[in-house]
């Protein structure tokens, strides 16, 4: 028998010759569940597979989604890493019991300790691989900067009538919430949280992009939005933003009281994986310094690893900033205090 012949056999190529079979290596792979629903890191996953030979079976929802395909799956699961936005929702994710503590080296000496949960039996559930600060915009025709330097002050009698932000039940707010709750305390949380209701231009609604574009229009005078999006806006070359963009100013809240509120969008290896070792070295890749800078290049958010360096223009124009020493896995812990307290003070 002179010729070769390929037969699929399972996850391997069999190659049946004279007198002799030979067994290909199983393709590698991992299943990942992602709630990131940007473009820009379908090169992100690229060059992992370059770099690994590890091909990516991707399944994309909205946060939600990703939760409940999870908890629909039950033990049955494939996921071998679940992403998600936002620590409210990892924290969620991590009380449901969706992750398998993980032990990296690697990961706990890249990935600073106020950026991922904390560790348990087996390890760390989950880590936050990117950052996005929740900044203060305001009209500057109709707005003195001053009056919105702070998050306190969005509550302050001077700004009645002009505050605007997403729902009180968005993950954003509740993390925002939630971080106020740990600095502040939960009394003069919903002292201010009474504040920001009583000043509102209208009802919580849209997205942050809308809260930008609303501050231009004179809708609103000041609005609270993640920095990625404000950044994704003075890149744009759409009239209508660069328009926006040239009426709405810029705030780093809080730099001489606590530093700005940081989020994250981060993930862990899930709890019934069945590559696992392919799921440890996504993880691991996605502290590495090339990815890291996909996250800022690419979406404009921040490297949760410290001594890689930003090179976004964008980003770069903002300035520097303090931000909060918070961790994210408090954060994700007072959602359900927040939530309570937004809840008893009408904020809708």
């Amino acid at each position: 028998m002179n010729a070769k012949k390929m037969v699929s056999s399972g996850m391997c190529m069999w190659s049946i010759a004279a007198g002799y079979v030979l067994a290909a290596e199983p393709v590698k792979e991992l299943n990942l569940y992602s709630a990131r629903h940007y473009q820009t890191d379908e090169a992100l996953y690229s060059d992992f597979t370059k770099k690994t030979g590890i091909k990516i079976n991707r399944i994309e929802a909205d946060d939600n989604g990703i939760l409940e395909r999870v908890k629909s799956e039950g033990d049955k699961s494939q996921a071998d890493v679940i992403l998600l936005v936002d620590a409210a929702r990892l924290w969620r994710a991590q009380m449901h019991n969706f992750f398998a503590p993980t032990k990296s080296k690697y990961l706990d000496e890249r990935i600073p300790a106020n950026l991922r949960t904390n560790n348990e039996a087996g390890g760390v559930p989950w880590y936050g691989f990117s950052t996005r600060a929740r900044v203060i915009v305001y009209n500057k025709a109709t707005v003195k900067k001053g009056d919105v330097d702070t998050y306190e002050k969005l509550a302050d009698p001077v700004n009645k009538g002009r505050v605007c932000t997403r729902s009180g039940t968005h993950p954003y707010m509740l993390s925002l919430v939630g971080a106020l709750i740990e600095r502040d305390g939960l009394a003069a949380t919903e002292a201010w949280a009474k504040g920001m209701v009583a000043n509102m231009a209208r009802s919580p609604r849209g997205g942050d992009t809308d809260q930008i574009k609303a501050v231009a229009s004179g809708e609103c005078g000041v609005a609270l939005t993640n920095s990625y999006y404000f950044a994704r806006m003075m890149q744009s070359d759409k009239p209508d933003d660069m328009t926006a963009i040239s009426k709405v100013g810029f705030v780093w809240p809080n730099q001489n009281a606590g530093g700005v509120h940081i989020n994250i969008s981060g993930g862990g290896m899930g709890r019934n994986a069945p590559h696992p070792k392919e799921a440890l070295q996504f993880l691991e890749y996605l502290a590495s310094d090339s990815a890291q800078e996909y996250f800022s290049n690419g979406n404009n958010e921040w490297p949760a690893v410290p001594t890689v360096k930003v090179e976004n223009s964008a980003l770069k124009s903002l300035g520097n900033f303090q931000s909060e020493k918070v961790s994210v896995s408090a954060i994700g812990k007072n959602q359900i205090p927040a939530q309570k307290l937004l809840d008893q003070v009408g904020y809708k």
